[in-house]
């Protein structure tokens, strides 16, 4: 998916392109509504919870 990058906050993400959600919460991001995602980068959130961010944008992109 175009336009996705690793320095968007997971809100932006959310906000903007709603179908990435199953692909986070497969990854491992389950709290995807917490106040964190909100100012959180993707990258940020991925290196918290020990996503490697190459992965996980790889699976955004072939949405």
């Amino acid at each position: 998916m175009s336009g996705i990058t690793r320095e968007m906050t997971i809100g932006e993400i959310l906000r903007s392109n709603p179908e990435v959600a199953p692909v986070l919460l497969e990854a491992g991001m389950h709290c995807l509504g917490c106040p964190a995602s909100q100012g959180e980068s993707l990258e940020e959130a991925a290196m918290v919870h020990g996503i490697d961010i190459d992965d996980l944008m790889e699976a955004i992109e072939a949405i």
